[in-house]
């Protein structure tokens, strides 16, 4: 009686091939749907966790958390700006432009320079980033305050895109046709035409003689060659258009005259032959004639005011003062500029060597700010440096005079009854008439002369 039973559970129990065919159906079928139900799952997860708190994302599993989560940097924009330059300067040329668009910035970088009346101004970048646009050009006129570029901070400079290259395309080898029939393979060449002997040509005529080259002409002197005479254009910096404009002013405003005297620079070069080692070794200063002249010049305008004073005849009056701020000339690369050694009268020999060699040195590095041009009672210039043997300067208006020192010269000299070869100097100052007068020139020289002929002196006042 079970046999039967069993018999018709196993017929019942056996699949037939309708019932696995529905049933592979039914496997693909929920595998699609669970499929787009995890692309779901993930779209929803990913946008829970941008948009939630950070503490609540982190309630959520850790599979979910490492597949979706995403790190965003926080960018800002940062405009670069002209900056202040000083309150008698309002605007400036950009001389040159130091980063391009793309270009990466660190703080206080140089993005740009801005040539003024007197200086060159950097325009540093504020913040760490990357230049996403300039809104200015070389030559351009910019005033305080006016965008210069704009600067992404924060994050790694963006990669520059390479355009793929295109690939030389191999060339395919030939491949014979397998149904092409064996008689266009083994097809008989068609026969070649018999070739002509050629004629033989007729004999050329002969060249008729040609006439000989005529001599070349010499060019003109100066036309072409090893000979030849260029001109070039250049456009005049805004500090040479001030340049210019100031000693002009200096011309019309004042009623220069100038005054000549001479110095016996025998002491003074003794005097620094024997310390100039010593005071490198104490004081790491290189000694010269400067620090003693201006030192002189110091104490000759504290015993002559008139020289350390200015005039202003619309207003009518004169302004003397009890402090001695000197303008030193100094030939910059673009230029003279005249920055200013500041209360000369409570600075030794020492210290003025050392104020003057760092006023020269940010003039050639082009890191003089507008502080160490503004100002300055008078002014002294050396162009002995350059071999100059005499002149007279042009006043650095509204200044009232200038001091000239000029080249060392052996020159015949009488000394007590006797002729004798000394270093000799002229020095010269080229003063405002209107304010002073011929006998505080000629005594301001003088002077300075007594200093310089006997140094020591200068180490007691």
């Amino acid at each position: 009686m079970m046999r039967p039973q069993l018999q018709t559970v196993g017929r019942l129990a056996r699949p037939s091939a309708a019932r696995l065919a529905g049933a592979a159906r039914t496997q693909i079928a929920s595998s699609a749907a669970s499929k787009a139900m995890t692309t779901t799952t993930r779209s929803l997860t990913t946008t829970t966790t941008r948009s939630i708190p950070r503490a609540a994302a982190a309630a959520l599993s850790s599979s979910q958390y490492r597949s979706f989560s995403s790190t965003r940097i926080q960018h800002g924009e940062v405009i670069i700006t002209v900056p202040p330059m000083a309150e008698s300067i309002t605007e400036g040329t950009v001389g040159s432009i130091a980063k391009q668009v793309g270009d990466r910035v660190e703080a206080d970088e140089e993005i740009a320079s801005i040539e003024t009346d007197k200086i060159d101004v950097a325009v540093n970048a504020t913040e760490e980033g990357t230049i996403v646009e300039l809104f200015v050009a070389e030559g351009d006129t910019v005033e305080v305050g006016q965008k210069v570029a704009r600067v992404e901070t924060g994050g790694a400079a963006p990669a520059k895109k390479e355009e793929p290259k295109e690939e030389p395309k191999a060339e395919k080898p030939a491949e014979s046709d397998p149904a092409a029939p064996a008689q266009e393979q083994e097809k008989p060449k068609a026969p070649e035409p018999k070739k002509e002997e050629p004629k033989p040509a007729a004999p050329a005529p002969k060249k008729a003689a040609e006439p000989a080259p005529a001599p070349a002409q010499s060019a003109p002197l100066g036309a072409t060659g090893l000979f030849s005479r260029g001109e070039r254009v250049e456009k005049m910096t805004r500090m040479r258009k001030t340049i210019a404009a100031k000693l002009k002013q200096s011309q019309n405003m004042t009623a220069s005259l100038t005054t000549i005297n001479e110095v016996d620079m025998s002491a003074l070069m003794r005097w620094r032959a024997r310390n100039k080692e010593d005071v490198m070794k104490r004081h790491g200063v290189r000694l010269g004639y400067m620090g003693a002249f201006t030192k002189a010049t110091c104490l000759a305008a504290q015993q002559v005011p008139q020289l350390n004073a200015s005039i202003d005849t619309e207003k009518e009056i004169i302004t003397y003062r009890d402090y001695v701020d000197i303008s030193i000339a100094v030939s910059a690369p673009k230029g003279l500029i005249t920055p200013v050694l500041r209360n000369v009268e409570s600075l030794d020999i020492i210290g003025i060597e050392r104020g003057v060699a760092e006023l020269a040195a940010k003039a050639r590095d082009g890191k003089l700010t507008m502080p160490d041009l503004e100002g300055g009672n008078f002014s002294i210039s050396n162009p002995g440096i350059f071999g100059s043997l005499f002149g007279t300067p042009v006043i650095n208006y509204p200044q009232a005079a200038v001091f000239n020192m000029n080249g060392i010269k052996e020159r015949p000299v009488v000394v007590d009854g006797k002729l004798e070869i000394r270093p000799m100097m002229y020095i010269t100052v080229t003063y405002d008439h209107r304010l002073i007068d011929g006998r505080e020139a000629v005594t301001f020289l003088n002077v300075v002369k007594s200093y310089i002929e006997d140094p020591a002196r200068l180490l007691l006042a």
